[in-house]
């Protein structure tokens, strides 16, 4: 063991994981471990500008990929830590793997409630809703082996958010620490027997369909699931999160068209055998009588919507090859069925622009942008519609705010994408109405030089709630607002500001704003947009 301070074997035990980026906001608990990162030059920290930010950032970063393979955030305990709970909650629903370092109040004023700077009682409870693992390490020798645990709970089995919380004094103190190795969980493939069966079933089945969710990738998965689709020329689906799972170029990519009665899912609902790969498969479209073997890394996730599926509990990369080999044992690959997958795609595809002007924005965005590009999709009619039919060609490309759905999530979810992949364009779609949650981070872009590019849609209100209240409530009420001239506000952050005014003219104002490589700000002010066929009468597709 080692001399050291709590701060010092905080920031020394992150290194150890992996940890080269934190996000944060400072402050007096958090003394301690901002003294030590200071003098840890391995690891990045980014200043936000309120505490959601860090969560949120932290969760672009792991889901693009980011350096170590998840997102750290750091923030103050109590007010701090509940700031954060929305972008938890938006992680904890995508399955994303972000470790929330969070202060505490003294030692011995824990659960005293006697009113200490940023005391909430029992915390750690609160904040168990939205977190896979939670841990109060009270010495600094606590705190080696809370990181490593945290971290080894967020890397087993499913992904999910994970929080640990050290009072103050355990931070500034000296004492012994023994630094540990890095967490490496195994990642099984489900049981052969399991395996056996989803493989006769497959052999078997006469027109097979996969449905590909953010499992697979979350799993990497996507080399192994598309070489099983090519031996048995099963075409693929993919939902919102799965976007990317495999190129939607491919011969066999339907796509994400999911809206009831779509030509994605009529042909989904011809399948005998349905595989579905890491997802919950809420509102999949798929008939209750349809066979469906469900491989997911979470068993708890197994038949909870569809209560026959055959389950296949296991890592998806690693299952996938397995029943890739039991396939190959069995027979060779089909004959071609690029012919009809690729009916229905175009079928599918025609639907796209039919509601406007999401189509031609998004037709516009996409005819001039790169292929690598990513795309953060906002909580807003363009956002929405963008689950469906942007067209994604790369695994980690693709970004909603899951079932959480929270308003404001795309801005600081985007800059930590593009923390997590600077090379690479990333283009995020927000309404004035959730790009006001966060628009203070313009100066987080700037002072880290985080070159993403953000377009806002003006229509000067909360737009789907202002619509619905009309069409379905007799009358608008309470979602009008005003707003800055964003122009001039992305101006006084020194982000470059721009305005176009046309759907048409998006795409080449997105264009032009990446070759900048610096933070920009597209503002498109836009009327009333109708609400996309997959919304209608429901909770979008998940």
């Amino acid at each position: 063991m080692a001399q050291m301070t709590g701060g010092e074997a905080l920031a020394k035990s992150l290194y150890r994981e992996g940890v080269r980026v934190m996000f944060g906001l400072p402050g007096i608990q958090m003394y301690g471990i901002m003294s030590a990162l200071r003098d840890e030059p391995g690891i990045r920290f980014i200043t936000t500008r309120h505490e959601q930010a860090t969560g949120y950032m932290a969760d672009g970063y792991a889901r693009a990929g980011g350096e170590g393979g998840f997102g750290t955030a750091l923030v103050v305990p109590g007010p701090g830590l509940f700031n954060a709970a929305g972008a938890l909650s938006t992680a904890y629903s995508t399955s994303s793997p972000v470790l929330m370092v969070s202060g505490q109040v003294q030692r011995d004023f824990i659960g005293s409630d006697v009113g200490m700077l940023h005391e909430v009682n029992d915390q750690m409870e609160a904040i168990k809703p939205v977190t896979k693992f939670q841990r109060r390490a009270l010495q600094v020798g606590d705190i080696p082996q809370a990181v490593h645990d945290a971290v080894l709970a967020m890397k087993t089995g499913r992904p999910r958010p994970v929080e640990i919380e050290i009072p103050p004094e355990t931070l500034e103190e000296w004492g012994e620490a023994e630094l540990l190795e890095a967490s490496n969980p195994l990642r099984p493939a489900a049981p052969t027997k399991d395996i056996e069966k989803a493989v006769e079933l497959l052999a078997s089945a006469k027109r097979p369909v996969i449905f590909a969710g953010g499992g697979v990738i979350l799993g990497d998965a996507g080399e192994e699931l598309q070489a099983v689709a090519e031996h048995l020329q099963a075409g693929v689906v993919m939902s919102a999160e799965g976007k990317g799972a495999i190129d939607g170029r491919h011969p066999l990519a339907i796509g994400s068209a999911l809206s009831p009665g779509s030509p994605t899912v009529e042909y989904l609902q011809t399948a005998d055998v349905v595989l579905a790969v890491g997802s919950r498969l809420v509102r999949a479209g798929i008939n209750p009588d349809q066979t469906v073997i469900q491989l997911d890394i979470d068993p708890d996730e197994i038949g909870r919507n569809y209560e026959n599926a055959h389950g296949l509990a296991g890592d998806a990369a690693a299952t996938l090859r397995s029943v890739l080999d039991g396939l190959k044992d069995s027979g060779g690959p089909r004959e071609s069925a690029a012919n009809t997958i690729g009916t229905v795609r175009d079928a599918a595809d025609a639907v796209a622009p039919n509601t406007q002007p999401q189509g031609d924005i998004l037709k516009s965005i996409r005819d001039h942008t790169p292929d690598d590009t990513l795309m953060v999709s906002g909580m807003t009619q363009v956002g929405y519609y963008s689950r469906s039919h942007w067209k994604t060609y790369n695994p980690r490309s693709f970004f909603t705010s899951g079932y959480s759905g929270n308003l404001g999530y795309a801005f600081p979810t985007g800059l930590g994408v593009k923390v997590a992949q600077p090379d690479k364009p990333v283009v995020i779609t927000s309404g004035d109405g959730g790009f006001l949650y966060s628009s203070q981070e313009l100066a987080t872009a700037v002072q880290h030089n985080i070159n993403a590019v953000v377009v806002v849609f003006n229509d000067n209100a909360y737009g789907n709630v202002s619509r619905d209240l009309d069409n379905m409530w007799g009358g608008t009420y309470g979602a009008e607002l005003h707003n800055p001239d964003f122009v001039e506000m992305a101006e006084a952050y020194g982000v470059k500001g721009m305005k176009v005014d046309e759907p048409t003219e998006v795409g080449a104002a997105v264009a032009d704003a990446i070759q900048l490589d610096r933070p920009v700000l597209i503002e498109v002010p836009v009327g009333r947009m109708p609400q996309p066929a997959m919304f209608r009468g429901s909770d979008p597709v998940k």
